[in-house]
């Protein structure tokens, strides 16, 4: 039988809430210690000019073993 990670990463998939995401890493035996944001880029040709244009973001929280 293998044993959990300390750490582990869980990522707010695009189907749920943040509050799904954190019941997921409960039921998996973890709690939230720390979240992290990111913007999610996409690449837009204006004026033969590429611009990178926010298209969304990544949530990703960090949970520790309990």
């Amino acid at each position: 039988m293998t044993s959990k990670p300390k750490k582990k990463k869980f990522f707010v998939e695009e189907h749920e809430t943040i509050d799904d995401c954190l019941n997921r890493m409960r039921e998996e035996g973890y709690f939230p210690v720390r979240r992290m944001e990111q913007p999610i880029f996409k690449e837009e040709i204006r004026d033969h000019i590429v611009e990178h244009v926010p298209c969304g973001r990544e949530i990703v929280f960090e949970g520790k073993l309990l």
